[in-house]
């Protein structure tokens, strides 16, 4: 047995690992997988992990982030799907699993599935909302296009835009069908909005996104959810223009306006120049009959104001008779007036002769010297004052002065500070003994010294004293305290003590203590004695 298992092939790991993932790649290729997509992975690398399921089995699968970029439909999960690639295995985690080179949708039915989800989705955002669409231009000036350069689309729109309304036309080329048509078409828009106005290339005042009729699949690009969020996203107003009138996108709920065709849309884009024309026209001949009615209407009405306003040279009659009276009081007023100018001036030249001046200036100048006089005297003995008042305090503050100063304090210091211990010492004193005085006296009136003498002190079980002997039944419970120590006794009664030698008299007092046995002799002895004591309070 030993030696038939020494002839067995011995592998290493990585050998077994690479022979088995020979063995699969040779023995299927490229194959073709349905399933429904389950678990989806994006990590940073960009490729794509995914997993696909039937009810019984599910296969890992994995696409490169090179094929990733050129799938035709985005994996979504739950979304039914046809998978081309080729199984190999993983040997880092000894599985197996198929790396995808192409994804397509299974069926028609998978397709509006996943249509669906997306429209919910993106409706649930609100980039279909009425509110966010914004009206058309009524005659936008430059019109860009986002369809193929080569179909008969373009030609259709521009031949139209022609017929009716010449204007500029911008076409930004993409394709229309294909793996990258949304992402292309996406650009398109974004393009557009991203140009400057007034720029080189003039911005559109409004885009047109068109495309000839064709299958769900045909049109699918214009479903991706990139082309509906750049559509939303727009600050040009934008026309969808995407198939037949039966076709409908879901650019066609973001765009601000669908339209049937692509004709359709160069239609309701700009309006025919004839017909703006003849209703310039109209409104021109209309605008001029009624200016000239308006002018009409008011000359009239100026000649009926003009007939009932008074003749001109009635109206000048009293303001020129006024202006006739003042003009001859005019000159009369004049006179008068440079009469008295004149008196004026030659009342103050005057007051302004020369001599005037002279000795009014000579006057000034002689109080000004008086003035400055003062002022020099006041500050030479303000700074004199000054002078003498800081020389007293240097003599003051000199060193020798002010050690001398410091000896003196020092020792009036020391002689305060014994002067301080004698009179702290002598009044401790006397507190001393008027405290021993007080502590003596204090023992003196305490009841403690009554009780060495031999007397007791009797309490309640409440602990009160009692001051008499009517105030206990009997079987009541007494707390006795002696000088030292304290009793629990028990009233036998008031009526006086019992001598112990007639036993049969009276019934034997029961005393309640908390002392040893033998203790209760003199406890009986002590509560007999309690009738004899007087009441110390």
């Amino acid at each position: 047995m030993a030696e038939a298992v020494s002839n067995v092939a011995e592998f290493s790991v990585s050998e077994i690992s690479f022979s088995i993932k020979k063995t699969m790649e040779d023995r299927f290729g490229y194959v073709r997988v349905r399933g429904e997509l389950g678990r989806i992975s994006r990590p940073g690398s960009g490729h794509i992990y995914l997993d696909l399921k039937d009810d019984r089995s599910v296969l890992s699968g994995v696409v490169w982030k090179g094929v990733a970029s050129r799938l035709k439909i985005q994996p979504e999960q739950g979304l039914e799907v046809i998978a081309t690639g080729k199984i190999t295995t993983f040997p880092g985690q000894s599985k197996y699993q198929m790396v995808i080179d192409a994804l397509e949708p299974a069926g028609a039915g998978a397709l509006m599935a996943l249509l669906e989800e997306r429209k919910r989705k993106l409706g649930a955002e609100g980039l279909f909302a009425e509110e966010r669409k914004r009206p058309l231009p009524s005659l936008p000036k430059v019109i860009g296009v986002v369809t193929s350069p080569t179909g008969a689309v373009i030609r259709d729109i521009l031949h139209r835009v022609a017929d009716r309304f010449p204007l500029h036309v911008l076409v930004w080329p993409v394709r229309v069908q294909g793996e990258t048509s949304g992402a292309e078409v996406a650009n398109g828009i974004r393009g557009f909005n991203a140009l400057a106005p007034g720029g080189a290339i003039p911005r559109p005042d409004l885009i047109i996104v068109a495309r000839g009729g064709g299958s769900i699949e045909d049109l699918w690009g214009f479903n991706e959810e990139a082309v509906v969020r750049a559509a939303a996203a727009s600050d040009i107003p934008l026309i969808s223009a995407v198939g037949h009138e039966t076709d409908w996108t879901l650019i066609d709920l973001a765009a601000d306006l669908r339209a049937p065709t692509p004709t359709g849309a160069a239609e309701i884009a700009v309006p025919v120049k004839a017909e703006l024309m003849g209703l310039v026209d109209d409104l021109s001949r209309r605008l001029s009959s009624g200016l000239l009615r308006l002018v009409t209407n008011r000359r009239t009405e100026l000649r009926a104001a003009g007939a009932a306003l008074p003749a001109p040279h009635e109206l000048l009659a009293l303001p020129r008779q006024r202006f006739d009276t003042f003009a001859g009081r005019l000159e009369h007023s004049l006179t008068v007036n440079t009469r008295s100018h004149r008196s004026g001036f030659q009342a103050a030249s005057a007051r302004l002769s020369p001599h005037v001046l002279t000795r009014g200036t000579q006057d000034a100048r002689t109080k000004l010297n008086q003035l400055s006089d003062r002022q020099h005297r006041a500050l030479g003995v303000a700074v004199s004052q000054k002078r003498q008042a800081f020389s007293a305090q240097a003599v003051r503050l000199s060193p020798h002065r002010l050690s001398q100063q410091i000896v003196l304090g020092s020792e009036r210091l020391t002689s305060l500070g014994g002067r301080l211990d004698r009179a702290y010492g002598t009044r401790l004193g006397k507190s001393r003994d008027r405290l021993t005085g007080l502590e003596k006296l204090l023992k003196s009136l305490s009841y403690k010294d009554v009780l060495s003498r031999g007397y007791a002190l009797v309490r309640d079980s409440n602990g009160q004293p009692l001051r008499s002997a009517a105030g206990v039944v009997a079987g009541a419970a007494l707390s006795i305290e002696l000088a030292d120590g304290t009793l629990e006794a028990v009233a036998a009664g008031t009526d006086g003590f019992v001598p112990p030698s007639a036993p049969t008299a009276s019934p034997v007092p029961k005393a309640a203590t908390r002392a040893k046995p033998a203790a209760k002799p003199k406890k009986a002895a002590a509560t007999a004695a309690i009738g004899k004591q007087g009441n110390l309070f």
